[in-house]
């Protein structure tokens, strides 16, 4: 490897967002630095089984479906 052209890889303290703490190697700033989590395996709908609600606002969604739903990517025909 070339020297001096390699980030510092480091330990830092991730913190999630229940407050379980644990130690990792990152090159995201400093030693000893804490990396505070706002979404995690612990909350995100995608990890925990949880669903995600389409909402239209304006009818966008109508709007697009009549638009391109002609295309089939929709699965309609």
């Amino acid at each position: 490897m070339k020297t001096g052209i390699h980030p510092d890889y480091h330990t830092i303290k991730v913190v999630m967002t229940n407050g379980t703490e644990y130690f990792t190697r990152s090159t995201l700033g400093k030693e000893g630095d804490t990396l505070n989590l706002d979404i995690d395996p612990t909350t995100h709908p995608a990890w925990t089984g949880g669903t995600q609600h389409m909402l239209d606002r304006g009818g966008r969604v109508s709007r697009f479906n009549s638009r391109f739903g002609a295309f089939g990517a929709l699965g309609k025909k």
